[in-house]
Order: C-alpha cells, then structure tokens, then sequence
C-alpha cells in the first residue's frame, strides 16, 4: 500500500463531514488535504483510542518526533511520509503541525475548561491551525481569509462539542466552560449522568448561539476575491451549520443523543453549497 493511499483509506473510514467535500478538489489539492486530515485521525486516535496516558504521551511525542523529519529527515509512517512534498508544496509550516499535536494533548491533561478564553486555546490548536493549513492549500491572495480561516475553525470545533457533549462526558471531558455551567446552574455531575434540565437546555441554547455567531463572523471575513478558491471550506461549513440545525431541531438532547446526518444529505449540501460559491 502507498502512502497516499494508506491517507486515502484512513480519511475515508473516518466518515467526516471533511472527507466528503473532499471530492471537489482538483486531484493534487485533493491529494493534499487528504494527507492532512488523515494526519490529524492518526493523532486524534492517538488520545481516544489510548487508555494509558502514558503511552498515549509517548506516541504523541513520536508524531512530535515524526514531523521534524517531515520536514528535515525520512519520517517512517506513511502519512508523515505523503506529507513531505506537500508541506514543501503547499508552505505548510512546521509549527501548525506541532500546535495539532499540542491540542491533542490538552486532552490527556485537561479534562475541563475554566473558562470560554482556555477553551478558545484548545479550538484554535485543534481546529483553527487546520483551517489555517487548508487555506494554503485551497490558495488565497487575502490575508483576511486567513481571519476567515480562524473563525470558521473555532465553529467547526464548538459544533462538535455541542453535538458531542454525552459522548464526551462518558470519557469523562465537559469541554463547556465551568463558568458557564455554573452561570447557568448546571452541576458537572447532571452532564456526567445524562441528566437534562432546563437550565441546561438554556446553556446549550447559549453554546449554539455562541457557534453561529462564529459562522457569521467566518463568513463576513471572507474576501470575494477568495471566496471561489475556498469553496470546498463553505462545503464544510454547510454541513457543520446544519448539523448544528439539526441538533437544535431535534430538542437538543445532546447528553444521551448524537446526530448526524445520512451521507445522501451530507453529498446534497456540499453539491448546493458548490453551486452556490
């Protein structure tokens, strides 16, 4: 197996709202983000499929290891090896990686957030420095897609966290700040045991608003002049905001409920959002 298609395979058993915007690409973009988001399973995996923390930090610190050869050695895994021409081709810079890794980590030592500033941290590791990568790969000639970039990130990440908050607390993480449970009256322990009130349902409504507040925000700094090259990121973002919809529709029952939406819908709003930029 090559490694291009070893990133094939691992970005496609993932089903991500990622893989499927994928295919709009031009063969070499396609090529590139491919080898990025299978980068960033293989970290993640690292964290959610390791129990010993311990080893998940000494494989961490391998991948760490991994990405210096990328860019100066012969790294030995093949999705590190699929990215050496492309980091090259594409200016990938060597700390966007690094930082990936850093956010994955905050999972293994931070299992809370104090407050919406430390969460911001962890969204920008995790979600805006990948933004910021596929901006150089989707091509722009405004910094302030770059901004545009950073945004959309921070909502992607929320998404997920609000899609996510009962599978999350099962593996014992609340990414929803503390301060903001407490403001609302919500003890940890009603989100650890599935217990949905009202005023929780009155903190999630605050999260979704925060979210779409952060697509609104993505979208206004998104110059025209970028806005054909950076179609398949307003693919993503089409589907992310109606997977937030469709969260929001359902009642928000996120603590025993995960949505997500059939692969035929998903393939139907990256074709109308296509068009439509």
């Amino acid at each position: 197996m090559t490694p291009d298609q070893y990133c094939q395979d691992k970005a496609a058993a993932s089903g991500s709202s990622f893989y499927n915007s994928f295919r709009f690409l031009d063969k070499d973009k396609r090529r590139a983000i491919t080898a990025l988001y299978a980068f960033c399973r293989e970290v993640d995996d690292v964290v959610d499929e390791c129990s010993d923390t311990n080893v998940a930090r000494t494989t961490l610190n391998w991948w760490r290891d991994e990405v210096a050869a990328i860019y100066s050695g012969k790294p030995q895994h093949p999705v590190a090896i699929a990215l050496v021409p492309i980091v090259k081709q594409y200016n990938m810079a060597q700390e966007h990686l690094l930082e990936i890794i850093d956010g994955m980590e905050m999972d293994i030592d931070q299992p809370r957030y104090a407050d919406f500033k430390a969460l911001q941290l962890y969204c920008y590791r995790v979600a805006s420095v990948v933004g910021l990568l596929t901006v150089e790969i989707f091509g722009y000639t405004d910094r302030q897609t770059l901004k545009y970039a950073h945004d959309l990130g921070i909502a992607f990440q929320l998404t997920n966290i609000i899609r996510d908050v009962g599978e999350d607390a099962r593996r014992n993480r609340i990414y929803l700040p503390m301060d903001e449970l407490q403001q609302f009256g919500v003890p940890a322990a009603d989100i650890l045991n599935s217990r949905e009130t009202e005023n929780f349902q009155k903190l999630m409504a605050f999260q979704v608003e925060r979210a779409r507040q952060y697509y609104r925000q993505a979208l206004e700094h998104l110059p025209a002049v970028d806005r054909k090259a950076q179609r398949t990121g307003l693919i993503m973002a089409a589907i992310y905001q109606a997977t937030l919809d469709e969260v929001v529709s359902s009642g928000c029952h996120v603590l025993k409920e995960r949505v997500s939406l059939t692969p035929t819908y998903k393939l139907w709003l990256a074709v109308k959002a296509w068009w439509k930029s």
